[in-house]
């Protein structure tokens, strides 16, 4: 299980819809984590599986790990 900044980040990037087992189907998804890169996004729902990479945490404002990519 991988720690995150903070309990909000947690609960976004942890979140899962009974209604949407794909993540970017959900429209109240909006972070994703990527555990292989250790990376952060905000999520884009325009039918494709794009996000955008973020470096530090919308909510508590910590600077987020470096992606391992």
């Amino acid at each position: 299980m991988t720690e995150h900044c903070c309990d909000e980040m947690t609960r976004h990037v942890e979140m899962n819809c009974p209604d949407h087992p794909d993540p970017q189907d959900c429209p109240d998804r909006v972070l994703r984590y990527s555990g292989r890169f250790n990376e952060y996004g905000l999520l884009i729902h325009d039918g494709g599986s794009s996000s955008y990479a973020i470096r530090y945490c919308p909510f508590c404002g910590a600077k987020l790990p470096p992606s391992r990519r």
